[in-house]
């Protein structure tokens, strides 16, 4: 009788109410075990709201995607500052990286980055990171054991960048631990200064790696993006030597750090569905729409932040012109005025337009990379693999900003 009681008052519990975050609170939310039905009790109490710091909330898909894409917004607020971040020493990173320019810098900087990230050239390493894949996995049957992030999710993204970008695979433990923590520096405003601290140094090592590595390509270019950045010119435009260190650091970060979390996410919400692993065993034509539903049910980048340029009525409420606005991309997947049951993870579901890579000018660069990767790994992973399931529901979680595990024992059976 006391278990009935416990449970009707947490039902009735209310108290988040008289949160001035109304129970999300931003930097917290990536690395709850269900934060999808925060957002949702968030979406259905007050679906666009202004927290105590100024700072606007949407959480309805046909809001997000109007100011993803129709709402005059930026990155930076009318003083050329962005919310949230912190500088590095060298004050190169974030602050000059492509994801946190506005136009015109950002459409110069995307048109002469994008060559390396376009769906052709992403296929041709698609033979490369099969080789990965395969490697990984002959060592995760030898061993008969396996932690899905250290043996497949974290190796495969961060050797896969570091190949493409010239940078010694060795080196990778050290990017693996600078990345995580310089992720904290988007949100720095929002975070302990022992976070911010430790993600100021962690950019400091990132700054002096990488001038010393463009160094040795301006000397002998090689075949990788670096170098074609370093010799990146379009229309008589090149990159300042602030630009391409900004550059080279945030393609690192992005190019691993988020992969990790979509193929950990990925490979956890399967062994959680077992009904959809066994209709991707059966039938891995299958992979690319299981891939998607990943990213939508459980992706590792929970929100985006634009600014308003002018003052923009959204529902029935009106968001003042210069201000930082949230768009809860978690929040938009899992709406159901857009998706069908959002809270099935459904590996065939149609039309699947999720929001997981942003929208607009921003939309992410590396999108075709991520979903190349990750298709080889959880794919090659299930058609491999026999009897996979969860080593008990141990999940753990990194240390980065954005929502990815640091830790996911899974049990086998053995070989097919």
């Amino acid at each position: 009788m006391a278990q009935v009681e416990s449970a009707l008052s947490v039902e009735v519990d209310e108290s988040w109410k008289s949160d001035p975050w109304l129970g999300v609170f931003p930097p917290l939310i990536a690395k709850q075990d269900d934060p999808y039905a925060l957002l949702a009790r968030l979406r259905e109490y007050d679906p666009i709201n202004e927290t105590p710091i100024g700072l606007w909330r949407l959480t309805r898909y046909e809001d997000v995607v109007r100011m993803l894409r129709e709402v005059p917004s930026g990155v930076r607020f009318a003083d050329g500052s962005i919310f949230g971040s912190a500088q590095s020493p060298n004050e190169s990173l974030p602050g000059k990286f492509i994801l946190q320019q506005d136009a015109p810098n950002h459409t110069r900087l995307r048109k002469l980055m994008s060559v390396a990230f376009r769906p052709r050239a992403t296929e041709r390493l698609r033979a490369r990171t099969e080789e990965i894949v395969s490697e990984q996995i002959d060592g995760i049957l030898e061993r008969g054991s396996m932690d899905v992030i250290s043996d497949l999710a974290l190796p495969v993204p961060s050797t896969v960048i570091c190949e493409m970008m010239g940078v010694p695979s060795a080196d990778r433990a050290k990017f693996a631990e600078w990345t995580s923590a310089a992720t904290h520096l988007l949100a720095a405003l929002l975070s302990e200064p022992a976070v911010v601290k430790r993600g100021l140094a962690a950019a400091g090592e990132l700054a002096a790696y990488f001038t010393e590595l463009i160094g040795e390509r301006r000397r002998s270019p090689r075949e990788d993006i670096l170098s074609d950045l370093v010799r990146a010119e379009e229309d008589g435009d090149r990159l300042t030597g602030e630009e391409l260190l900004s550059q080279a650091i945030g393609l690192l970060i992005a190019g691993f750090e988020t992969t990790i979390g979509l193929i950990g996410n990925g490979v956890h919400a399967l062994l959680r569905n077992p009904d959809q692993l066994r209709l991707l065993e059966a039938d891995p034509s299958l992979i690319a729409g299981t891939v998607e539903e990943c990213l939508r049910y459980d992706g590792p980048i929970m929100l985006t932040v634009r600014i308003t340029r002018e003052d923009t009525p959204m529902g029935d409420k009106v968001i003042p012109a210069n201000r930082a606005v949230v768009c809860l991309l978690a929040a938009a997947n899992h709406d159901p005025a857009h998706f069908r049951d959002p809270d099935t993870f459904d590996i065939c579901r149609a039309d699947n337009d999720h929001l997981s890579f942003g929208g607009g000018a921003h939309f992410c660069l590396g999108a075709h990379l991520a979903r190349m990767e990750t298709q080889v790994a959880i794919g090659a992973l299930v058609r491999r693999v026999r009897g996979l399931e969860l080593a008990g529901d141990d999940r753990t979680w990194g240390s980065s900003l954005f929502r990815v595990l640091g830790k996911l024992p899974v049990g086998f059976a053995g070989a097919r």
